[in-house]
């Protein structure tokens, strides 16, 4: 038995874990890297794998940086099995169509402004598809095993989004787990993650390995910062991920708005995914903390605007108001639009609600950066830059490490760190280290584990 680690290793995107035995071959997520350049270019590198020989695909969960590059490999050729849990099933058939959609308009624009090095940039893969690749997936519930060749699976919860799991693996008598991203056990939204079951082997995400979570209230701060905006005359914009994050935003800014620590300003969901993605919601109250009013509350929070014509109205409405878009870390989508219009306006708020990734516009702004590049333009930043924390779906070092001990590991279980940073897998080894009895270590990119 053996595991290549062909991405979300020393670093948080990416993730790609191959495990193999003599007869059977698995991948236990299938993701794009995403942030820096030169890591996005391994997207378009080959896969040192041979997909005729894959046997199947095991999905933790629906984000893009586990599970957007099931279409490459749908179009190379792949047919096999791609299984997840009922909702991540739902989920993907929205982002992978999404993801698709974007990269044909960016290849377009490109195009048009010979922006590229190409004469005709080409996108990894168009909607048509992601839609097609939508076909592979076959749904399971939690705690329902399923076996392909050697290996026998199940999912169990990880509460980090709708369908998130963790994937215990049984093979030639061991029994390894895959964490997936691990959700916080006081998520606003999401249900705690149960614990782990005895393992020989667990592969641990580590986003939040150096960092912990504020304990200041998030209703709090929120309130703040559009209350600030509004004193200035301004708009609150948010990028957002479509999935949970903007979900939740919805919901606090409403609860806010009833309690009167808010005025009654209007509220845009300006993101076809994510309208779509909160209805998604409604089907899984097991999942998640919201009762069905409170479902309702959040899906009447915001004003919906699908069209581009009413996306592109927004940039003439008054002011003040709040506008809720993808992407989350500002690497495109609507948001970028509405960058290019009220970045370089004083009373305007970028406020950002989740993690970026090193290398992404919403990582360099959150640095300070003067100004961003849009659309082959450099946009100056005039307008304030906040981080709402504590809205973060991913457990940090101290919660993983409190996860970890409720559940049956034994002394002396085996660790790969992945999905992090190297500071922050670096940090998390050593927390580990010294408060456990674990064999902790970090996962290598491209390195081969042998168990």
């Amino acid at each position: 038995m053996r595991i290549t680690f062909l991405g979300g290793a020393e670093t948080v995107t990416g993730s790609k874990f191959l495990m193999e035995t003599d007869h059977s071959r698995v991948l236990v997520d299938c993701g794009l890297f995403q942030g820096y350049k030169w890591l996005r270019r391994r997207n378009r590198e080959p896969l040192p794998l041979d997909i005729d020989n894959l046997d199947a695909i095991v999905l933790t969960h629906a984000h893009l940086d586990h599970s957007g590059y099931i279409p490459v490999l749908y179009k190379a050729g792949y047919r096999g099995p791609v299984f997840t849990h009922h909702a991540s099933r739902e989920l993907c058939a929205i982002l992978l169509a999404d993801s698709g959609h974007l990269q044909e308009e960016e290849a377009d624009y490109l195009g048009r402004h010979k922006l590229s090095r190409h004469e005709k940039p080409e996108p990894l893969y168009d909607r048509a598809m992601a839609e097609a690749s939508m076909a592979l997936f076959q749904s399971v519930a939690y705690r329902e095993t399923f076996a392909v060749g050697d290996f026998q699976f199940h999912l169990q919860s990880a509460g980090h989004i709708l369908g998130s799991a963790s994937v215990i693996i049984e093979v030639e008598g061991k029994r390894i787990g895959v964490s997936g991203d691990v959700g916080r056990p006081h998520d606003l939204f999401m249900n705690p993650p149960p614990p782990l079951p005895e393992l020989d082997l667990l592969l641990l995400e580590s986003t939040y390995g150096n960092r912990r979570h504020p304990d200041e209230d998030p209703y709090g701060e929120l309130a703040r910062i559009v209350n600030d905006t509004i004193n200035r005359g301004g708009n609150v914009l948010i990028p957002s991920f479509a999935v949970g994050r903007a979900q939740v935003l919805q919901y606090m800014l409403a609860r806010l708005i009833r309690e009167q620590r808010i005025p009654e300003i209007p509220i845009y969901l300006d993101s076809p995914m994510a309208i779509d993605v909160s209805g998604i919601y409604w089907n899984y109250p097991d999942q998640h903390r919201l009762s069905e009013q409170e479902c309702h509350e959040m899906a009447s929070a915001a004003i919906y605007t699908r069209s581009v014509d009413e996306s592109k109205a927004l940039t003439n409405q008054a002011f003040p108001h709040v506008v809720i878009a993808g992407s989350g870390m500002a690497t495109g989508g609507r948001i970028l639009h509405h960058f290019k219009e009220h970045l370089g306006d004083p009373r305007t708020t970028v406020l950002f609600a989740g993690y970026q990734a090193g290398g992404t516009r919403g990582a360099k702004m959150m640095a300070g950066a003067e100004a961003v590049k849009i659309h082959g333009s450099w946009i100056p930043i005039k307008a304030r830059i906040e981080m709402l924390d504590g809205l973060s779906a991913h457990a940090d070092y101290a919660e993983l490490e409190r996860w970890l001990a409720a559940s049956d590991l034994r002394p002396g279980t085996a660790i790969q760190l992945v999905h992090g940073e190297p500071e922050s897998s670096e940090t998390m080894r050593d927390y580990l280290r010294q408060r456990t009895r674990f064999e902790v270590d970090i996962a290598g990119y491209r390195t081969i584990l042998r168990l």
